[in-house]
């Protein structure tokens, strides 16, 4: 296995780490975690598609949307743990019995990317969420009294 870069599986996890390239990267076609990493995000991206689609009121939509965002949220989590990595402990890991290599301010650059992103897209994606929430729990009652029997 040839030596793995900690600055290229960073900016890896934080550009296409919701389809699983530093997953591959570090460990493999074979990563069974980096073959699973794409379906949540085409299911995200399906309730995206449906809203552009349908408009704001498809619920499948409301479901779906919170799930690539938690998708995007949970890689630049790995972006950042990948890039704050020791350097000692990315080598044993990744690059045994190799000269040890420092990272640098390229992975630096890459946990600040991914936080700044991280940190965006699980805002919007709870904000969202809670919207969608606080919209269905205001038209259950009314619902429930467009149904009711009238006198």
């Amino acid at each position: 296995m040839s030596p793995r870069s900690k600055t290229v599986a960073a900016w890896l996890a934080a550009l296409l780490g919701p389809l699983g390239a530093h997953r591959f990267y570090l460990h493999g076609w074979g990563d069974r975690w980096g073959r699973l990493l794409p379906l949540p995000t085409l299911v995200g991206l399906y309730g995206v598609w449906r809203m552009d689609r349908w408009g704001q009121d498809d619920r499948l939509a409301w479901v779906l949307i919170p799930v690539l965002g938690l998708t995007i949220a949970a890689a630049m989590l790995s972006a950042i743990v990948i890039a704050l990595t020791h350097d000692e402990r990315w080598n044993a890991r990744f690059n045994a019995g190799r000269a040890p290599a420092a990272a640098g301010w390229g992975a630096v650059l890459a946990a600040i990317a991914a936080l700044l992103l991280g940190g965006g897209v699980l805002m919007a994606t709870i904000a969202f969420s809670a919207q969608r929430y606080f919209e269905w729990q205001l038209e259950a009652p009314a619902d429930a009294a467009a149904s009711a029997p009238s006198s």
